[in-house]
């Protein structure tokens, strides 16, 4: 069994259940607890993903960094599609990039792919060894290479802390 990756699951299946349910009181915290224990087990038996998390302070505190960072570039490329879908003269310069990552961790890549496809404007089209593949509705400036590693460096900073 992966005990790292039981205890990450169980305390997010907690976690989850009290949010869900509102409340702290200890017969609803026990029964929680409870399932979050048993579907922890059952289902992380032989998942060895969650082990390439790093539990630390530093690394809570980089996944609300990283949260932050994924929210507020969430909102800006909305915007940023929506004008240009409401103003067809806006510029458009589709194109497919090519971007190399440093994150050597399979959570830490798939993190980082999807959060740049569940921003709008961008698409993960591919992933092969540290080399992504992005689609991108308007490709900002000349250099393609420099604009591709601003794409995935500003969410793999932060990915680096918390997977490597």
């Amino acid at each position: 069994m992966k005990i790292k990756g039981i205890i990450v699951v169980f305390f997010v299946l907690l976690a989850i259940w009290l949010i869900l349910n509102g409340t702290a009181d200890m017969p609803v915290v026990l029964i929680g607890a409870g399932l979050s224990l048993f579907l922890s087990l059952v289902l992380c038996s032989k998942c060895s993903v969650f082990n390439e998390i790093r539990i630390s302070f530093r690394a809570l505190v980089y996944t609300f960094m990283y949260l932050g960072v994924f929210i507020s570039e969430l909102v800006k490329s909305n915007f940023d599609v929506a004008r240009r879908v409401l103003s067809p003269a806006l510029p458009i310069n589709p194109g497919i990039v090519k971007a190399e990552t440093r994150l050597k961790s399979r959570m830490g890549r798939m993190i980082l792919a999807n959060s740049i496809t569940l921003t709008p404007g961008t698409f993960t089209i591919d992933v092969i060894g540290d080399t992504f593949y992005i689609h991108c509705v308007h490709i900002e400036g000349d250099d393609t290479e420099k604009y591709a590693q601003s794409i995935v460096r500003k969410f793999e900073k932060y990915l680096e802390v918390l997977y490597g």
